[in-house]
C-alpha cells in the first residue's frame, strides 16, 4: 500500500462519517471510545507479551488492529474538533526535538 499523508487519512474518514446522519461523536464520548480501544490494545499486548494467554473461546484479533482502531478514532476526534493532525504533528516533533534534544543517548551519528 502506498504512503498517503495524514490530510488524506483525514478526508477518508470524514467522507465515511459525513454519510451517516449521527456524525461524529461528541468530543467526551469520543474520549471514551478511545479509552476502550486503548484498553483493547492493552489486553492484546498482554496476551503476546505478558503473562496471561489467551481464553481458547476469545476471538483472534491484533495489535494491528487495534492500533487502527485507535488511529481512526483519533482522526475522528481531530476531525470533530477541527484539529489538523498534520500541524499536531509538526508541532509537537518541535516540542521533542528541543525539549528532549539531549535527554536520551543518540546513536553513534559519525
Amino acid at each position: 500500500m502506498a504512503d498517503r499523508p495524514l490530510s488524506e487519512l483525514q478526508r477518508e474518514v470524514d467522507a465515511y462519517i459525513s454519510q451517516f446522519k449521527e456524525g461524529y461523536f461528541s468530543p467526551l464520548s469520543m474520549l471514551a471510545r478511545m479509552s476502550e480501544e486503548v484498553g483493547e490494545l492493552a489486553r492484546e499486548v498482554n496476551h503476546r507479551f505478558g503473562e496471561k494467554p489467551k481464553k481458547k473461546t476469545e476471538a483472534d484479533n491484533s495489535i494491528e488492529l487495534e492500533l487502527g482502531d485507535i488511529l481512526f478514532i483519533t482522526i475522528c476526534f481531530a476531525n470533530s474538533l477541527g484539529i489538523d493532525l498534520t500541524e499536531a504533528h509538526d508541532k509537537v516533533m518541535h516540542k521533542f526535538n528541543t525539549r528532549d534534544a539531549n535527554r536520551w543517548t543518540k546513536k553513534n551519528t559519525e
